[in-house]
């Protein structure tokens, strides 16, 4: 059977592709090479419990905001959103000291400027800054120039105090924060929306997997599991077909690939158009850090809810303490909205893990690592722990399950090198090699997903509308966006 678009890959860039192209009347087909879809928004069971991979809270969904629109056309808004508190989403402890982030740009700067009097003009910069770059198009020349500035350039630059810089750099654990190389437009982005308003899914990301491929098949769009693509086939300069590794052969007019770039070319095992300066370009691209979560499970009544993600560090080293020391010095604990009661049910803890730290576990695969591996989690989980009780007191005591992952874990799943939590990294200096587009030198070939202008769940849905637009056009995109 033919299809007018087959997408390769179910992250959240793949699904929501499908889901555009679907609801404007494509015969989209979705192939997926695990037994679950969804990727990194994904949830697992353990024990009748739900945990969540990626997912922890979301930025912009308040009446009017950008990804309150396009979710709204995505349907995901009918889902049970959580607004965090108003006064303070966010809380950085950075030593003794802890900083709230208010909601509303005024707000924002009002809250910091009471600790920080002397940088209030220079806090209303940074948001008027913020402010813009969310007004900036996807794709468009001032995108590109942000891209080309330095985030801790500009951070220095516009404020005087150090620890100041540190307390709004605390809270971009959800990116990779490099001094060197990390665009203004990434780190702006990853902070814009959450100081519109933030929230959390009551419930597991699973929710969201579910609402958009009852959509899609709604809509009249396939959704295929364990039907991993191996080869894509190339006939006259253009993607004919996706052959899977089950021996099932899909014809499409256009394909779309969720997963990685290396990846997605490495699939096209004989080209007249790849040139090998291209694949080595794409297979030399550098990969932004992993992740080492905890997930706990806590007794019952033990710890209240609190409506806010915590972000702790030892000391104001915010930008390099992950490259300074293998141990855990900064942290993000999100907290599980609870389904019922006032009181906690599950914690993450979540600090940066490089790969030099999994690497003499790389030949390995899930459950089959050794003791040496065991050891390392271990560690980790208990210097999490003590991080995190140094603001939850008595945190140990109040758990009664854990359960790891590591950047081997996510590489084994999701097949990202490395375990690449925010997929490729992208360098200020370096534009031209590491931006990626959403078309490739294969006319009916694109890309979507976490790899090419920004990660989160915002960043790629602006990702897929961008690659949609190749299909459906300016306008149509245009309407999401703006109506």
């Amino acid at each position: 059977m033919r299809y007018e678009v087959v997408i390769i890959g179910s992250g959240f860039g793949g699904l929501v592709c499908a889901h555009l192209l679907a609801k404007a009347g494509k015969r989209v087909l979705v192939l997926e090479r695990q037994l679950q879809p969804g990727g990194c928004i994904q949830s697992y069971q353990r024990k009748g419990q739900a945990f969540d991979t990626g997912l922890h809270y979301v930025g912009g969904l308040g009446e009017g905001q950008t990804l309150n629109r396009i979710f709204s056309h995505l349907g995901l808004m009918r889902l049970p959103w959580h607004r965090l508190d108003p006064d303070g989403f966010d809380q950085v402890t950075i030593g003794d000291e802890t900083f709230a982030f208010a909601e509303g740009y005024d707000r924002f700067v009002d809250t910091l400027a009471t600790r920080f009097p002397l940088e209030r003009k220079a806090l209303q910069q940074y948001v008027q800054m913020l402010q813009e770059s969310e007004a900036v198009t996807f794709g468009s020349n001032d995108a590109y120039r942000l891209f080309g500035v330095s985030a801790y350039d500009y951070l220095t630059r516009t404020f005087n105090d150090p620890l100041l810089i540190n307390v709004l750099s605390g809270s971009a654990l959800k990116m990779e924060l490099r001094q060197a190389s990390l665009p203004l437009f990434t780190f702006a982005h990853g902070n814009s929306s959450f100081i519109q308003s933030s929230w959390r899914l009551q419930g597991d990301g699973n929710l969201i997997v579910k609402s958009l491929i009852d959509d899609i098949r709604h809509f009249g769009g396939e959704v295929i599991c364990q039907a991993e693509v191996d080869e894509l086939i190339e006939k006259d300069g253009r993607i004919t077909a996706a052959h899977c590794k089950n021996g099932e052969t899909y014809e499409g007019d256009v394909f779309i690939s969720d997963i990685y770039p290396s990846l997605t070319f490495a699939m096209v095992k004989d080209s007249a158009v790849l040139r090998k300066l291209f694949r080595r370009r794409m297979s030399n691209m550098e990969n932004t850090f992993g992740i080492f979560t905890a997930s706990l499970v806590l007794k019952p009544d033990t710890l209240p809810y609190f409506n806010h993600n915590k972000f702790v560090y030892r000391q104001s080293n915010v930008w390099t303490f992950y490259e300074e020391s293998d141990s855990v010095d900064g942290l993000m604990i999100s907290c599980r909205v609870p389904e019922k009661g006032t009181y906690a049910t599950q914690v993450d803890l979540l600090t940066p893990m490089p790969w030099h730290v999994c690497e003499p576990w790389a030949d390995t695969h899930i459950g089959h690592r050794g003791t040496d591996y065991l050891a390392l989690k271990t560690r980790y989980t208990d210097e999490c722990i003590a991080l995190a009780e140094t603001v939850i007191p008595g945190l140990h005591e109040m758990i009664s399950e854990t359960y790891t992952s590591t950047p081997l874990t996510y590489r084994d799943y999701t097949l990202t090198p490395n375990g690449s939590a925010y997929g490729v990294r992208r360098d200020c200096r370096n534009l031209v090699i590491t931006m990626l587009s959403p078309r490739t030198p294969l006319p009916n070939l694109l890309l979507t997903g976490q790899n090419l202008m920004l990660h989160g769940l915002e960043g790629v849905s602006m990702t897929a509308l961008l690659t949609c637009q190749e299909i459906l056009g300016t306008d149509y995109i245009k309407k999401i966006v703006t109506e």
